[in-house]
């Protein structure tokens, strides 16, 4: 029993199949009949499948298959160009520095003292020999007056044994007093003019000591935090001092450069050539200042393989702070005449750094390049270019040797 069905199952299903299939070409032969007249209609000689009949399973024409001349992909692609200039360019070594300032100073007091006042404001630009501070004079006048009064004393007793030795002289030609007598008063004058220039040492001593209490500024800069109150006893040379002056008018900036690029440099140098750096900011978006490059190392560092500079800027607005981080571009050469494109034009690839021109035809082609040095976001072409090819910058994603492109930007002028 169970054999039979099968069998009749697999009968119904192929009578289905086979009145199915004769209905779909009924279907399709009145198709043909229909259509005949119009092919007819079409002129004598006309084939099947023109004048509007087309051949079994053809595609309708302009159909999106993809040779389809409707395909967006074979359209041609939209770029943006710019021309292969001709300028100079300047030869830069890139690095990161530290502005420092040429000089800094801790204000310290040279003697010891109540701190009667403070001359300054915090964060305040002072001028080299600019009170800045007071120790409480009065223990070192007292100290002046004492080693005046001793000279005063001293002065005296000279002139008194100068007088002596005057009547001695005389006494000494009349032969009333002896030799020994006569030189035992000059050796006490000349004993007690030496007192006198101990005493006269000791007086300029005080007054420095009480110049001392009147705290200047040694170097012109800006000032810090100050460190001290007024009311404080000051010790003499204490480490920490009362306030810090930096010199940021003019400052340096250091920085370091690979020993690969020290040839080039010292180079320069030695030609008497006077080498311009220039200070950019974090992000290198904005040039802050600019200077000169002044001193060389005299050792390159064992541990990384370069060399210490120092250039110095005038900094007379201030754009450059202490200890601040920043860009440094030493410009050590111009290169005169070089073709040049932006840096975004250029692709990397495993063969090498290439671009893609566009042609007289609006076609996209291939350049390998020979790129030499970088100038603010511009590139020295070596080899693969000349002066007025139009290279591609946008629309590079769809490009491919050959592929027609639509320019939609007028070229830069070179």
């Amino acid at each position: 029993m169970p054999k039979i069905t099968k069998t009749a199952v697999v009968v119904v299903l192929s009578l289905i199949v086979a009145g199915g299939g004769f209905w779909w070409w009924q279907q399709d032969d009145q198709a043909e009949k229909i259509g005949a007249p119009q092919s007819a209609a079409a002129g004598p000689g006309a084939k099947a499948g023109q004048g509007g009949q087309r051949p079994k399973g053809a595609r309708p024409a302009g159909g999106g298959g993809p040779g389809g001349a409707a395909n967006p992909w074979n359209a041609p692609v939209p770029v943006r160009v710019i021309a292969a200039q001709t300028t100079d360019l300047k030869v830069q070594i890139k690095a990161i520095g530290t502005v420092m300032p040429l000089n800094s100073v801790v204000l310290q007091s040279r003697v010891s003292g109540p701190l009667l006042k403070l001359f300054f404001n915090e964060g305040e630009k002072v001028q080299a020999g600019q009170l800045l501070a007071q120790i409480d004079p009065a223990p070192y006048q007292v100290k002046l007056a004492q080693a005046e009064g001793t000279q005063q004393q001293n002065v005296a007793q000279l002139e008194n044994a100068q007088a002596d030795l005057a009547l001695y002289q005389k006494l000494k030609q009349q032969n009333s007093i002896s030799a020994q007598q006569y030189n035992a008063q000059q050796a006490l004058v000349n004993q007690l003019k030496g007192t006198l220039k101990s005493n006269q040492a000791q007086i300029d001593a005080a007054q420095l000591e009480l110049g001392y209490t009147q705290i200047k500024a040694p170097i012109s800069g800006r000032l810090g935090l100050r460190k001290v109150d007024p009311g404080n006893l000051v010790q003499a040379n204490s480490a920490e001092g009362l306030v810090t002056i930096t010199q940021s008018s003019p400052i340096a900036v250091q920085f370091t450069i690979p020993e690969t690029q020290l040839q080039a440099v010292r180079a320069a140098v030695q030609a008497g050539k006077e080498l311009t750096v220039e200070a950019w900011d974090r992000a290198e978006q904005q040039q802050l200042t600019a200077g000169v490059l002044t001193t060389l190392d005299n050792q390159i560092d064992l541990a990384t393989g370069t060399l210490k500079l120092k250039a110095q800027f005038a900094n007379n607005n201030e754009e450059l702070f202490p200890n601040q981080f920043v860009n440094v571009r030493l410009n050590v050469a111009v290169q005169n005449g070089a073709v040049t494109i932006p840096q975004d034009a250029v692709q990397y690839g495993s063969q090498g750094t290439y671009v893609y021109t566009v042609d007289a035809k609006n076609k996209a082609q291939l350049k390998m390049l020979k790129l030499g040095a970088v100038d603010n976001g511009l590139i020295a072409v070596e080899e693969g270019l000349k002066a007025g090819d139009l290279v591609i910058l946008e629309g590079l994603d769809r490009l491919r040797p050959g592929r027609d492109v639509e320019v939609v930007q007028t070229p830069a002028q070179g």
